[in-house]
């Protein structure tokens, strides 16, 4: 087994951010991947107008990628905010506004899982009441997502770099995933398993992958420290993922690292070209 048996992705919000959005389908295509993912684009507003939208599908599949994730809207992301969901008031209702034309915009480009940041903590807000309106969106979430055959990804984010961010184990998503799916019944609720989170965390990778491997909807990496490529830190990245496959995960794994000072194009050089394309 190894890097060439996964099935690899590049997220587009962190790597060939060096270019415009509408230029980065195309450059992940010429490095050779033909599956990319992306964090909300429009961080400035979950209701984009229509032409924006049409222009990323365009972009798409003129490269001839396959958008295979995305977050739904999650405030300013890169920045201060981990999400939205949570957070009572505008921004709850502006993650809100955003469901239903994030999980149109995925239908109509075949994109089957939607990741829903859950949103910091607030000064003067009793966690308990934000805990209960995370359940209200998510299962809301959780609808427009089976409405067009997807799953909805729940992500424990890392303590040292998102303080305020509630989920930073794996057990505390995995519970928000059980609730939701018990709320909903449907079953479309995943854990997002981001090894380079869990790792910062302290958290037994291994350990994690062995108990939730069944919950997993999908997977993200970067070395630890540093949140470069695989292979400028000391994360066991091959392995882990050679035990993933062996637990029955067959989905995606996305790139969610840092180029650093290089071009996003000579960052992919631990990656064989064979292993790129999806498959």
């Amino acid at each position: 087994m190894g890097y060439t048996d996964q099935r690899f992705n590049v997220n587009l919000s962190i790597l060939f951010t060096e270019l415009p959005l509408l230029e980065r389908p195309a450059a992940a295509a010429a490095a050779g991947f033909t599956a990319v993912e992306l964090w909300w684009p429009w961080i400035e507003t979950p209701t984009p107008d229509q032409s924006e939208l049409d222009a990323l599908k365009k972009a798409l599949e003129d490269a001839g990628t396959q958008l295979v994730g995305l977050n739904f809207y999650a405030g300013q992301l890169p920045g201060p905010d981990r999400g939205a969901l949570s957070v009572p008031g505008e921004e709850s209702d502006r993650f809100r506004a955003n469901i239903d034309v994030a999980a149109d915009f995925a239908a109509s480009v075949g994109c089957k899982a939607l990741n829903a940041l859950y949103g910091n903590r607030v000064d003067g807000v009793d966690p308990a009441a934000q805990d209960e309106l995370a359940l209200e969106n998510l299962v809301v979430a959780a609808r427009a997502a089976d409405r067009i055959g997807a799953i909805l990804l729940i992500e424990a984010l890392n303590k040292p770099e998102s303080p305020r961010y509630p989920l930073v184990s794996a057990p505390s998503a995995i519970e928000v995933v059980d609730k939701v799916n018990a709320t909903t019944g449907l079953g479309n609720a995943k854990f997002l398993l981001d090894i380079y989170h869990l790792s910062m965390n302290g958290e037994d990778v291994s350990q994690v992958i062995e108990a939730y491997a069944a919950k997993t909807g999908h997977v993200q990496i970067a070395d630890n420290p540093g949140r470069g490529a695989p292979g400028t830190g000391s994360l066991p990245l091959e392995e882990l993922l050679d035990q993933l496959k062996k637990a029955g995960y067959d989905g995606w794994v996305g790139l969610e690292y840092k180029a650093g000072d290089r071009p996003s194009a000579e960052s992919f050089d631990w990656l064989p070209a064979e292993a790129r394309p999806a498959r």
